[in-house]
């Protein structure tokens, strides 16, 4: 566990999560306006509803269901891998816009306020995935999945990265090789998180996305 001694770390206490609740309150109604005109302009692109839906692995092994704006042809989420490469085609035009300013995750904000996310902690993944992890890696699980994290900034470009591999081979690759790196440096993140990193992480997101 990432937890020590009597007192809980930050990444599993209390305060992080009176923090999470009240930035992403705020947060969600700042950009409000925003998700508004981001699920126009899907109604407007794609046939299909403005939010997508998807069963994730959550604190303790719990399923949730994960809220994005859709960003890909409808029905079509389900039909290829469970990860994207640059210039995957499922992606419609504007969907590719909605993702290159992380606008697609904005609904994710109620997912922290439900209790389901963190701001800041591993990225929630599909449970096809995590069941291939072995021991060590489920302490993971201990962990809130967040909007961002330490993995997130480091694998940013996680699509350039996928598109180097063979589509049959994506998944094989995730799940060996790309999944374990991840959830490394998430679980070292944790056991010396404090609000100061989390605010760190949360401000190098923000400028990883602005030009």
């Amino acid at each position: 566990m990432v937890t020590s001694g009597s007192a809980p770390a930050w990444s599993c206490s209390g305060g992080k999560r009176l923090f999470d609740l009240c930035i992403a309150t705020s947060l969600m109604l700042v950009s409000l306006p925003v998700m508004v005109v981001a699920a126009l302009v899907v109604k407007c692109a794609s046939r299909g509803p403005a939010l997508f839906r998807q069963g994730r692995v959550g604190k303790d092994g719990r399923i949730f269901q994960v809220l994005k704006f859709r960003t890909m042809v409808y029905g079509k989420r389900n039909v290829g891998p469970g990860v994207t490469q640059l210039g995957d085609p499922r992606i419609f035009p504007a969907g590719r816009w909605l993702r290159k300013w992380k606008l697609d995750e904005l609904p994710q904000f109620f997912n922290v306020v439900c209790g389901d996310m963190s701001l800041v902690g591993p990225r929630p993944d599909l449970p096809g995935y995590m069941a291939s992890l072995s021991e060590e890696q489920r302490e993971i699980l201990s962990l809130r999945p967040g909007i961002t994290g330490a993995a997130t900034l480091q694998f940013r470009h996680e699509e350039h990265l996928l598109a180097q591999i063979p589509a049959e081979e994506l998944t094989q690759f995730y799940t060996s090789h790309l999944l374990p790196e991840k959830i490394g440096i998430e679980l070292a993140y944790a056991r010396d998180a404090n609000l100061f990193s989390d605010i760190k992480i949360l401000l190098r997101t923000v400028a990883t996305i602005l030009p």
